[in-house]
């Protein structure tokens, strides 16, 4: 194994969600402070060092972590690489079963194993490095994970099992290393947990998203704070009243409701039912006027029947809500709902459901782009693409949701802010000028 002097430059492939981000950029906070160079995600072939922080969460995600793996073990036995270290979601749920099937990997290490990485490429772990990190996101915005794991036991859900159980960050760590990146030119905070709601529960019983917001507010340079993962169950409903009188709290929420179906519901052990979840809708959207709503869905969970697809499809048209993702059952081992159900709906109705959801749901974010048509927002750009500056507004989350089109020939700057007056909308884009220009 070579040691750290030789180490010069390390690539750090990272997949799956934005908290894999976030470690991946703890990790290159303290690789850099080593003095080694850090990449991310580079296609070049100049590192000898390659990291892969792996998803496993559901098969697609597997599959793509795994065809990663073999792709760098090929470019190791051509010699383009010397070491190979895979980290994340799938070693901690497979760790055995990779080392025994793609024996090429250097080392194999799970989730919150930082330490033995570092020890690993001869790095010591600087203590004094709490709270920063290595951004791998434009320096305008980054994430910021208030806890890990979780308390939640949804059927068919692996995390708990992977990521253990849910521990809040306490809020003098959070603000410290909030107070660092708004010194790094952060302007946008997109707060992420597997359970952003049940923050502070852990502690005392007692929900304190509260609290940090306030304390997040008050940092200067910061100007939107994201609220991303409210569970629906047991919902703290005073974070409404937060979120509605805040000038920094985007007013949007990413709050996954799975499906509607009471039976289905209930077999995936979400805790609320569809009055109650409707009920949530309407307390949101009449306590925060002009909330932009994020769901997640799910389409053939065992048991799903066309009735419960059919009520499904219903919810969706009838809510409209202004963004939403959809993905399909798939059996996690371990999991309640993997030993409880026979995953009795095929692959090709799984996919045809969501493949009907998402055609609804493309003329309602149509519906709701063209009512924006005429109407200024303030957004923030991102970056330059082909002919066009895009940005987003504060109804749109990172990499997931819509965007904002400005030609580039107007004069604007990556990382700042501007009113855009919209003058054209498509499904998922809209398309503006500089109103000041």
């Amino acid at each position: 194994m070579k040691t750290n002097n030789k180490i010069h430059r390390i690539n750090i492939v990272t997949l799956g969600c934005s908290k894999n981000i976030v470690d991946t950029e703890v990790l290159g906070a303290q690789l850099k402070d080593a003095g080694i160079e850090i990449v991310y995600d580079s296609n070049e072939n100049n590192e000898r060092t390659v990291i892969i922080n792996t998803c496993g969460f559901v098969n697609d995600a597997k599959e793509e972590s795994i065809n990663t793996i073999l792709q760098y073990v090929g470019e190791k036995i051509a010699g383009r690489i010397d070491q190979l270290y895979v980290m994340g979601c799938l070693v901690e749920r497979f760790k055995k079963d990779l080392k025994n099937e793609i024996p090429e990997v250097d080392q194999y290490f799970g989730v919150n194993n930082i330490n033995e990485i570092l020890q690993s490429l001869q790095v010591d772990y600087k203590v004094n490095l709490l709270g920063e990190r290595l951004l791998s996101t434009p320096v305008h915005y980054a994430y910021l994970k208030i806890s890990e794991g979780c308390n939640r036991r949804c059927s068919f859900c692996a995390i708990p099992s992977i990521r253990g159980k849910h521990i809040s960050e306490p809020i003098v760590k959070l603000v410290l290393e909030a107070k660092k990146l708004a010194a790094k030119g952060v302007k946008e905070l997109n707060l992420i947990a597997q359970d952003l709601t049940y923050y502070g529960k852990d502690i005392d019983k007692t929900y304190h998203i509260d609290k940090l917001l306030n304390d997040l507010e008050e940092i200067e340079g910061i100007e939107w704070i994201r609220l991303h993962y409210a569970f629906p169950s047991d919902f703290p409903l005073e974070l409404l009243d937060i979120m509605a009188k805040s000038e920094k709290i985007c007013k949007y929420l990413d709050i996954p409701f799975q499906h509607i179906s009471d039976k289905i519901l209930k077999s995936m052990r979400r805790g609320i039912s569809k009055a109650k979840t409707i009920q949530l809708i309407e307390t949101i959207r009449n306590k925060v006027p002009g909330i932009a709503l994020r769901t997640t869905l799910m389409t053939g969970f065992p048991g799903e029947t066309a009735k419960e697809f059919a009520e499904l499809n219903r919810f969706v048209e009838e809510q409209k809500f202004e963004r939403l993702g959809i993905f399909t059952y798939s059996e996690e081992e371990g999991t309640y709902a993997a030993k409880a159900f026979e995953d009795n709906v095929s692959q090709k109705i799984k996919e045809g459901r969501a493949k009907q959801i998402i055609e609804k749901q493309s003329q309602i974010s149509l519906d709701h782009n063209l009512k924006k048509v005429g109407t200024t927002l303030k957004t923030l750009i991102d970056r330059i693409e082909g002919e066009y500056f895009i940005g987003r507004t504060e109804f749109d989350s990172p990499d997931v949701d819509n965007e904002v089109l400005i030609p580039n020939s107007e004069k604007l700057n990556i990382g700042q802010f501007f009113q855009i007056k919209i003058i054209k909308a498509s499904e998922y884009e809209l398309y503006g000028t500089n109103e000041i220009a």
